[in-house]
């Protein structure tokens, strides 16, 4: 039984999608899914089940793609913000996969030195308030400071806070709701659990690696969650976002972007499964 760990479907793309229906069936073993499995709910719908049939359990996570608001031609008003993040959590659960609004899962495989137990799973909607980004750059610039080099992010037009006044204000509410359900999480498990913590976004800066848009950081997380690997006892960090596969270490926890991306960043020859990262 294995944990294994992806982002960045894209199921917009025909290619993707298509490599979803030639995974193999993995029987026992679970699946992260990290965010950005499409825009669209019937693709996002799609997704979910197609990895479902293929897996014993699958957690998923938004990413911001998930949550874009995008008014398409001949069709009603597109769900914004929080009633749209509440339409993917029912809308996955229903496609038999697990949420951030869903108890924590217990990880089920053998431990063993290196897998201390229990092992808990815990999926986070977090999001990004421009935090990352230079000091000497104002909040109020970050977008012009962006566009400076040719950076735009398609965020500011499609992702809507609604009801709170912006996104970090969203962002916020999420830290506070989050830290809290980790916080009571830990304390009710045994002295020394650890956990594997699943975002769609990097919990630290420097862990941001963006040589063709150094500039898109600020739209990459938040610095609230710099010492959350520490302060939550994490074995592993999984995150997506930046198309830029890589496994990092800090303080004993393994940071995994596990993005997959569009049909021009991974070799297609290979199929989906090479890309799948083992966590566990």
């Amino acid at each position: 039984m294995r944990l294994h760990a992806i982002s960045d479907l894209h199921l917009s793309a025909d290619n993707n999608r298509q490599a979803v229906l030639d995974l193999p069936d993995f029987g026992p073993d679970w699946l992260i899914v990290a965010g950005d499995v499409a825009e669209r709910f019937k693709d996002i719908r799609f997704g979910i089940e197609e990895l479902a049939k293929r897996f014993a359990k699958v957690l998923w996570v938004p990413g911001n793609h998930e949550l874009w608001s995008i008014r398409r031609k001949n069709t009603p008003p597109p769900l914004r913000g929080v009633e749209r993040y509440k339409a993917l959590v029912d809308l996955v659960r229903d496609a038999g996969g697990l949420t951030p609004e869903d108890p924590f899962a217990v990880w089920g495989g053998q431990s063993h030195d290196a897998e201390p137990s229990p092992i808990v799973l815990a999926p986070l909607f977090l999001l990004y308030d421009y935090s990352f980004r230079p000091a000497h750059v104002a909040q109020e610039d970050v977008v012009r400071w962006a566009r400076e080099h040719r950076t735009a992010c398609g965020d500011q037009f499609y992702l809507k806070p609604d009801p709170h006044e912006s996104r970090e204000a969203w962002c916020a509410e999420r830290l506070k709701l989050t830290e809290k359900r980790l916080s009571d999480a830990l304390a009710s498990l045994p002295e020394g659990a650890r956990t594997v913590l699943i975002n769609h976004y990097p919990l630290r800066e420097e862990l941001i690696r963006l040589p063709r848009a150094p500039r898109l950081t600020p739209w990459c997380g938040t610095r609230a969650t710099h010492d959350w690997h520490t302060r939550f006892n994490a074995l592993a960090a999984i995150y997506g976002h930046l198309h830029t596969r890589r496994t990092d270490h800090r303080d004993g926890t393994r940071f995994e972007e596990v993005s997959l991306g569009y049909p021009q960043q991974w070799d297609q020859s290979r199929g989906l499964a090479a890309y799948l990262r083992r966590i566990l």
